[in-house]
Formats: C-alpha cells, sequence, structure tokens
C-alpha cells in the first residue's frame, strides 16, 4: 500500500461513516466500490472481509453517540442482532465459495424495490393502535434471519435491510431505526470479518486508515440525523435517494461482469 492509497482508505473510511451514522447503513455498499476502484485493492474477497472489519467497527463507534441520544430500543435491537448473527456466518461460508457479481445483480434490483417502498407515503396510526402492535416478536427474529443469511453472504453489513425491517417488525420510528440498527450492522459485521479472517482475507492496514477516517465521518453523520430526526419524512427521502443511487451504480457494473 502506498501512502496515496492509505490517505484514499481513510478518505474513503470517512465516507462511509458518515452514511453510517446518518443513515445507519450503506456503509459496507459504498466501501466495496470504494476499495475497488478508489483504493485500488484487487481481490474482491480480500475486500469484502476487510470492509466487513472496518464497517463493524465504525458501526459501534457510530453506535454511542445514538445510543446517548436515546435513539436505541435495545431490546428490540438485540432479539434482532443474536439470531441475524448466526445465520451472517452461514452467509459468510457460502459467500466465500461464491462469485459475488453475479449475485449482487440481483441484490441490487432488491435495493431498488426497497428504497421506493421507503419513498412512499405511510399510512398514519393512532397513538394506541402503535402501542399495541409495537413489537412483533416472530417477524422481528424471521426478518433477523433472512437479513443476516443476506448480510454475511454478501459481505455487507445490512444497514439497508435492517432499518426498514425495524420499521415493519417492530413499529420504530425511523431515526430509533436508525440507531438501533447500528447493534445488528456492527454484529453482523463482526461476523462475517471473524469468518473472512479466519481465511485470511483481511487487509488489516487498510482496515485500520478506513476506521479512522470512519469515526470522524460517523460522529457528523450521526450529529445531523439528530437534527433531522424531527423531520422524519426527509431522512426517509435521503434513505430511499441513497439506496437508489448505489444499487444504478452497482447494476451497471454488474450488467457489465455478466455481459449482459
Amino acid at each position: 500500500m502506498t501512502t496515496f492509497q492509505v490517505l484514499l482508505s481513510i478518505v474513503s473510511g470517512t465516507i462511509v461513516g458518515f452514511v453510517l451514522g446518518l443513515l445507519g447503513g450503506g456503509g459496507s455498499i459504498l466501501a466495496v466500490p470504494l476499495l475497488l476502484y478508489v483504493v485500488g485493492m484487487k481481490d474482491p474477497h480480500v475486500v469484502i472481509g476487510t470492509t466487513a472489519s472496518a464497517v463493524a467497527i465504525n458501526a459501534y463507534a457510530n453506535l454511542i453517540p445514538h445510543a446517548r441520544a436515546g435513539h436505541v430500543q435495545w431490546k428490540a435491537a438485540i432479539v434482532f442482532a443474536v439470531p441475524g448473527a448466526l445465520s451472517a456466518y452461514t452467509g459468510s461460508i457460502i459467500g466465500k465459495l461464491v462469485p459475488g457479481k453475479q449475485l449482487l445483480f440481483l441484490f441490487a434490483i432488491l435495493m431498488i424495490v426497497m428504497g421506493v417502498k421507503m419513498a412512499m407515503p405511510k399510512k398514519k396510526k393512532s397513538q394506541s393502535e402503535d402501542l399495541k402492535n409495537q413489537v412483533k416478536l416472530p417477524q422481528l427474529i424471521i426478518m433477523a434471519i433472512l437479513v443476516g443469511l443476506l448480510s454475511g453472504f454478501f459481505g455487507i453489513g445490512g444497514g439497508f435491510l435492517i432499518v426498514p425491517g425495524l420499521i415493519f417488525a417492530a413499529r420504530m420510528p425511523m431515526i430509533a431505526a436508525i440507531g438501533s440498527s447500528l447493534v445488528s450492522v456492527g454484529t453482523f459485521g463482526l461476523t462475517t470479518a471473524v469468518s473472512y479472517s479466519i481465511s485470511g482475507l483481511v487487509n488489516w492496514w487498510v482496515m485500520l486508515a478506513f476506521v479512522g477516517g470512519g469515526v470522524g465521518g460517523g460522529m457528523v453523520g450521526a450529529w445531523l440525523a439528530a437534527r433531522l430526526s424531527k423531520q422524519q419524512r426527509t431522512l426517509h427521502y435521503i434513505f430511499s435517494g441513497v439506496v437508489m443511487l448505489v444499487a444504478i451504480y452497482m447494476l451497471i457494473i454488474n450488467a457489465e461482469a455478466l455481459d449482459l
């Protein structure tokens, strides 16, 4: 790694940390193309292992300001994280055996569908109805297992799926889902990182540079998320817009890989 590549790793980490702090997800989806096309790493599997490690640490670091601000619903967050981590490890084992680009093409389509859904207006419910249906435990666990499997398989933190999963199954407001999702983003990333590090597929120097940049970017992102908490519709639009932009980029890149 050259000095310039280390600097690029820090800048890339800052971007990833900012996105994690602001949106509670998207970090590793952005980190993978950043390391491949900006930093210049060559092996996609090493990129996945390295980003999983960095995103896990950044997610836990960004969790602190959200927790202090009261944006984390711990019970639902832990219930989601534990079964999801077990399935993430299983997914990571499978992911190391399968070329990822073809499957990321399909995953990008899923991201677009999810982004459109997140941008759609939600029907308002009465406060009593919200309290009555606050947490749907079976749906929460099933969602965690599915998201964990996908997160481990694709080598991502899974925040893009965790946030809407928490909103759907735990009836969280957007800002609480963002804060709570970081528990699972960190746990899923750590589980995937352990699997990849056992196989020697983690570049620790790039990971440290990424984390260094991510801490600062995460603080700014968390601050902005708190400022926008009173404008939840704005956060929904930002979230869905970033999802779809990244998804379009992934579709283009992976369509070329598939010779479509």
